[in-house]
């Protein structure tokens, strides 16, 4: 999502097996689907070379004992565990998702996105100001309605940045904080209103970046126009006259139906029965992109990286013993928030907690550690990236909410481990 961080896409392309996430350095850029295929196939020549010399799990425990260097500790020095891939079930609900990432880098004043929407809502945009002068970025809400209410449940952006992880991770911890608010905008015709007064008071500088994500319900249609302006200027003024530009090489905007994505265990986790077990958000092949329609000419889109998406990753737990959770980084750096829901108390995670971001020290795998990931298999050393979601049980089982985080690097792995 940033320039920053596109030499490790770029890496990534040249050596893609070796990458430790599909998604690359940049995943919201359609490439990532192309790595996806292209690893696909790398994968199965792997398994042809091999097939019938070597049992996949000896192979594996082979290059455990390699050295690399430390990262989160989890374990004694030297140790390890084999971690097998947990099948889990996903279903799409919830309302519209509007993103607004293309044009990312904007070089001129006009309308980002634009759609209608009614009843449930979200809106993600995600800008940098690519101009020579100081701009602003706000959401205008306008209606063909007597009278549109406009709920505003659940949102944050963080201040305009060149830090872009710190812009993703800051935006996230507004966006995740457990106080939840309710803000009335009483939109009528003639008569817009900002989604956020705040919104036309952020300055950003050239090369800043902004990123901010906001839920709301409007009880009749509302067009939700993102722009960006001159820092000087009147929006409601300019939005009379001001273009939707066109999208840049990457097409990352568009209006997605059911906003939300439930997943769940089929089979409740026993911590002292099944072991190290692990599932991963954002790759592609166990959680699929979604598909919407940019609404500014009708054009089919991708989300590349599911951003804006709200996951609810329900954890059911059985038997005695507790699970321990971890989000771990694949595709590079990364840096965010989630939120965890157990015994009725609301808590916010940074991830990772005691550092800005992780994922830097990720290593490439070795051929042998791809091939056993296409069996379900993975292996958790004393040197994976791990950011601690806390430990739980079956009398308190756990629910995160989380969202692909702006600036960051998709996939991540949800791991859990007998404590």
């Amino acid at each position: 999502m940033n320039k920053g961080i596109k030499g490790l896409w770029a890496a990534a392309m040249a050596a893609v097996l070796l990458c430790a996430g599909h998604a690359g350095a940049d995943p919201q850029h359609s490439e990532g689907a192309t790595v996806v295929r292209e690893r696909g196939a790398a994968e199965q020549n792997i398994h042809e070379r091999t097939a019938g010399k070597t049992n996949i799990r000896e192979r594996v425990a082979g290059i455990i004992g390699e050295t690399t260097p430390p990262q989160n500790r989890v374990f004694a020095s030297g140790s390890s565990r084999m971690m097998r891939r947990w099948d889990v079930r996903a279903e799409d609900i919830g309302g519209t998702l509007l993103f607004s990432d293309s044009p990312e880098y904007v070089k001129e004043s006009g309308i980002l996105y634009r759609d209608t929407v009614e009843g449930d809502a979200r809106v993600l945009y995600y800008h940098l100001n690519d101009t020579a002068q100081p701009k602003k970025v706000a959401v205008i809400l306008e209606t063909d309605a007597d009278l549109a209410i406009v709920s505003v449940t659940r949102g944050g952006a963080s201040t305009p940045s060149t830090d872009y992880l710190r812009v993703g991770k800051a935006t996230q911890i507004a966006y995740f904080d457990p106080a939840q608010y309710e803000e009335r905008i009483y939109v009528a015709k003639e008569r817009p209103r900002l989604l956020s007064p705040v919104m036309n008071t952020t300055v950003l500088a050239p090369g800043e970046l902004v990123y901010g994500v906001y839920d709301f319900h409007a009880n009749a249609p509302v067009r939700v126009s993102v722009v960006m302006y001159g820092a000087d200027v009147d929006p409601f003024s300019f939005l009379r006259t001001a273009r939707v530009l066109p999208r840049d090489e990457v097409a990352l905007r568009g209006t997605f139906q059911r906003m939300d994505r439930i997943v769940t265990l089929p089979r409740a986790y026993a911590p002292m029965r099944d072991g190290a077990a692990y599932f991963p958000i954002g790759d592609n092949v166990h959680d699929l992109y979604r598909s919407g329609v940019d609404a500014t000419d009708g054009t089919p889109v991708v989300n590349y990286g599911n951003y804006g998406i709200l996951y609810h990753i329900v954890l059911p737990i059985m038997g005695r013993g507790q699970v321990r959770c971890f989000l771990s980084p694949l595709g590079g750096v990364y840096a965010g928030a989630v939120t965890a829901v157990s015994d009725g108390q609301s808590r916010l995670i940074e991830t990772p907690a005691s550092r800005a971001y992780f994922g830097d020290q990720t290593l490439p795998e070795p051929p042998q550690i791809a091939k056993a990931r296409t069996e379900g298999l993975l292996v958790l050393t004393q040197y994976t990236e791990l950011a601690d979601l806390g430990t739980y049980s079956a009398v308190h089982p756990v629910t995160f909410a989380y969202s692909p985080p702006g600036a960051s690097n998709l996939p991540v792995n949800i791991i859990l481990l007998p404590e």
